[in-house]
C-alpha cells in the first residue's frame, strides 16, 4: 500500500530539517552504538546463541519441552513479551490472556516467546488527587527501566510491548530505545465500549461539586462511564498515546481502537505476534526499533497530536521519547507545528464523542489518508508494517481470507466528530506554547471557548490544590473574576501530580459567568477542559522560576491567542522580590511510598525536557563525524533505502 504523494509541507519540512541539523551529534552517536548491536545480530543468528551453556540453560530451565528444544538451536529467534498488565487499570486487564495468546501466534510464524517481564502500571483515575498521583510521572522512568531489566537478558530478537495508559507506553518505548537493535511492536487492547454520554458525566461532575448530588449518585455516574474492561474512552493521554504510536508506525495499521473481547481484536493481537517474528535481524525485513522512531516520526506523532487535540501530557513525553531516540525536540517546534497543523477532530473533552464514536466516523484511516494527501505527514519512513506511512491507510477487516487490510477513503461519517483538512474544527492545532515574564507554559485550547482563551484577572495564589479546593467549598472564590496560580506542583517539587480535581470547581464558577483560569507548574494532561489554563510551568517555582515571586492580587494576563503569560509589574519589581512558599522537604514528602522517590525530585528535569531523570542518548558521546549514509544500521546497506 506504501505509495508516494504530495509535498510535505514546508513548515512541516522546515521543522524536521531544524530537528535533524540540531541533533546531529546525538543522533549519530545513538545510531553508531545501536547499529554496533544491529551488525553483531546479524552476523551471529538469534541473541541466545551468544550466551554461555549455563547462561542459556537457566533461560530455558521453565520453557516446554517443545520451546525448550527450539531455544537449544541457533534457527529459531526469540520474543519478549513485555507487559503492563494488572486489574487496576481497565485498559490493561485484556492483556491477562495475551501472553498465551502471543506464544502460540509467535510459535506458528516460526519463533519462541518468552514472557521477559512485568512492569508497574498506575491507574492516574484511582491516584487522582492523592498522594499517590505524585508517583504518577516518577513512574515513567521506573517502566522504562523495567523495561530494560527485562531485556537485558540477551535472549530475544524482537519484543512485543502490552501497553495502553499514560506514563506507560512512553516509559515502554524509553526501555525499548535503549535496545534500539531490536524490532518492537506495540500490542494495543483497545476502548471499552462507550458508556454514560460525556456531557452527562461532565454535569454530574459539577453538580457534585456544588453539592447539588451525594457521592452515591456520583458514583452510580461513574461507574456508568467507567464500566468494563478497555481503555477509558474519553480522549486523554492513554488514547492519544494510541494515536501517537500508530503515527509513528508501531502499531499494526488499524489497530488501535478496536474493542476488546472481539474477533478482530483477537486476529490484530496474533498478527503483531506473526509480525514481530518477520522483522528480526535474521529475515529480509528487519525493522529495528531505532530506526522507525527517527526525526520524521517524531513529527509526524507531533503532527497527530496537534490534529486532534491530544493530551498535554505529550508536550514532555513526546520530548522525553526523542531524547531516548538521540534527537532533541523542543517546545518550540510544537509551537511551529502548531500553527500549520488544523485541528480536526472533536472528541471529550474537546467535545462530547468518545474515540469509539471517531473511530466510527472513519478514526485512525480516514486521519492519517487526509493528513497524508495534505502533506502534513511524512510517508517515506520505516514502520513496523514495512517501508512507507501509506500502509495505514489500510484498515483491518476479518474475511473468509483471514485478517486483511481494505484500503480507505479518507473520507469522514460524521462531520461533527472528525473533519478534513479542507475543513477543519480550527485552523491551528489544539495546543499552544505561552511565553513571558512567568516562563514558559502550554495552554490546550481545544475545548476552551474563544471568549475564554484571553483573561486578566488579580491572582488567587496557592501552595497546593487542596488549598484552592477549600476555598471553593468556603465560598471565598464566588462573584470574582482570578486567575488560579497554584504552585510547588513540577517535577522537582513533588513530581508534578495531574490537578484534575480543580477541573469540576472552575468550571462550576466559569458557568456562573466569572472568569477565571488556572496558572501552575502541575500538571492537567488530556482530561483537561472547558477552564483556560497554562500548564507546565517552566521553570517551576522549586527550580526558583517566576511563579514562586506572583503575589496575592498580582494582575496576570494569559494570552492563547497570541501565546504570552505575563504578571503586571513595572519594570524591575517582579526580579526584586523574593520567592513565597516552598516545596516539601524530604523529611515531608513522606507516605504511599513517596519517600523512596526522593532522589527521582533531585534528578528531575524540567518540563519542557520532558521532566525526567535520564540524559538524552548520545549525549555521552563526543564529536563525531557525521556519519555516512547506512553506517550506523546495518540494514541501510542490506536492501533497505
Amino acid at each position: 500500500m506504501a505509495r508516494g504523494g504530495p509535498a510535505v509541507n514546508r513548515t512541516v519540512q522546515e521543522v524536521t530539517e531544524r530537528l535533524a541539523e540540531r541533533s546531529a551529534r546525538t543522533r549519530d552517536v545513538y545510531l553508531a552504538r545501536v547499529g554496533e548491536a544491529a551488525r553483531e545480530a546479524r552476523r551471529r543468528g538469534p541473541a541466545r546463541t551468544a550466551l554461555g551453556c549455563a547462561n542459556l540453560a537457566h533461560g530455558f530451565a521453565a520453557c516446554s519441552p517443545a520451546d525448550k528444544l527450539a531455544l537449544r538451536g541457533a534457527e529459531r529467534p526469540g520474543v519478549a513479551i513485555v507487559s503492563a498488565y494488572n486489574d487496576m487499570l481497565s485498559a490493561h486487564q485484556p492483556y491477562e490472556t495475551y501472553p498465551a495468546i502471543l506464544k502460540e501466534a509467535v510459535r506458528e510464524a516460526g519463533g519462541v516467546a518468552q514472557f521477559a517481564g512485568g512492569v508497574p502500571a498506575m491507574c492516574d483515575g484511582v491516584t487522582q488527587g492523592r498522594a499517590g498521583m505524585e508517583l504518577s510521572l516518577y513512574s515513567r522512568e521506573v517502566i522504562a527501566m523495567a523495561t530494560a531489566i527485562a531485556l537485558s537478558h540477551d535472549m530475544f530478537d524482537a519484543s512485543l510491548l502490552l501497553g495502553v495508559c499514560d506514563k506507560i507506553v512512553p516509559g515502554l518505548l524509553i526501555g525499548a530505545l535503549h535496545f534500539g537493535h531490536l524490532p518492537a511492536i506495540f500490542v494495543p487492547a483497545g476502548p471499552m465500549p462507550s458508556g454514560l454520554p460525556n456531557k452527562v458525566k461532565a454535569r454530574t461532575r459539577q453538580l457534585f461539586a456544588e453539592g447539588k448530588i451525594g457521592r452515591g449518585e456520583m458514583l452510580e455516574a461513574e461507574a456508568k462511564s467507567y464500566h468494563s474492561p478497555g481503555t477509558c474512552t474519553f480522549y486523554g493521554t492513554a488514547n492519544s498515546n494510541q494515536v501517537l504510536m500508530e503515527v509513528m508506525g508501531l502499531h499494526l495499521p488499524g489497530s488501535t481502537f478496536v474493542n476488546p473481547g472481539t474477533e478482530l481484536r483477537d486476529a490484530l493481537t496474533r498478527s503483531a505476534a506473526r509480525r514481530a517474528v518477520e522483522i528480526t535481524a535474521h529475515g529480509p525485513e528487519y525493522t529495528p526499533v531505532a530506526e522507525v522512531v527517527d526525526e520524521k516520526a517524531l513529527v509526524n506523532a507531533a503532527v497527530a497530536l496537534l490534529a486532534t487535540g491530544g493530551s498535554t501530557n505529550h508536550t514532555m513525553h513526546l520530548v522525553a521519547i526523542a531524547a531516548a531516540a538521540g534527537v532533541e525536540l523542543l517546545w518550540d517546534d510544537l509551537a511551529a507545528l502548531s500553527k500549520a497543523v488544523p485541528l480536526l477532530t472533536r472528541m471529550y473533552p474537546n467535545g462530547q464523542a468518545d474515540v469509539n464514536h471517531f473511530h466510527a466516523a472513519g478514526g485512525m484511516q480516514a486521519l492519517m489518508g487526509d493528513l497524508l494527501d495534505s502533506g502534513l505527514l511524512h510517508e517515506d519512513v520505516l514502520t513496523v508494517a514495512g517501508r512507507g506511512l501509506g500502509h495505514y491507510r489500510g484498515a483491518p477487516a476479518l474475511t473468509d481470507r483471514g485478517l486483511v487490510w481494505e484500503e480507505r477513503a479518507p473520507v469522514s461519517a460524521d462531520l461533527d466528530v472528525l473533519r478534513p483538512v479542507a475543513d477543519p474544527f480550527s485552523a491551528d492545532g489544539g495546543i499552544h506554547m505561552l511565553s513571558g515574564n512567568l516562563g514558559r507554559a502550554v495552554s490546550k485550547v481545544s475545548a476552551v471557548k474563544p471568549e475564554h482563551q484571553v483573561i486578566e484577572a488579580p491572582a488567587k495564589v496557592f501552595d497546593d490544590q487542596s488549598e484552592l479546593l477549600a476555598a471553593f467549598e468556603a465560598g471565598e472564590l464566588d462573584g470574582q473574576d482570578f486567575v488560579a496560580v497554584i504552585r510547588y506542583q513540577g517535577p522537582s517539587a513533588n513530581g508534578m501530580p495531574e490537578l484534575h480535581k480543580l477541573t469540576p470547581p472552575l468550571a462550576v464558577l466559569l458557568d456562573r459567568g466569572q472568569r477565571v483560569a488556572l496558572i501552575t507548574d502541575g500538571r492537567m494532561s488530556g482530561a483537561s477542559g472547558k477552564v483556560p489554563a497554562a500548564i507546565h510551568l517552566s521553570p517551576e517555582a522549586a527550580d526558583g522560576g517566576p511563579i514562586a515571586l506572583v503575589r496575592e492580587g498580582d494582575r496576570i494576563r494569559l494570552d492563547s491567542a497570541t501565546g504570552t503569560l505575563d504578571v503586571l509589574l513595572p519594570d524591575g519589581e517582579l526580579a526584586s522580590r523574593t520567592p513565597e512558599g516552598r516545596p516539601l522537604r524530604d523529611d515531608e514528602w513522606v507516605g504511599t511510598g513517596r519517600e523512596l522517590f526522593a532522589a527521582f525530585r533531585r534528578a528531575a528535569g524540567p518540563a519542557e525536557r520532558g521532566a525526567g531523570i535520564f540524559a538524552p542518548s548520545g549525549a555521552e558521546g563526543g564529536g563525531t563525524d557525521r556519519l555516512d549514509a547506512g553506517a550506523a544500521l546495518v540494514l541501510a546497506g542490506e536492501g533497505r533505502a
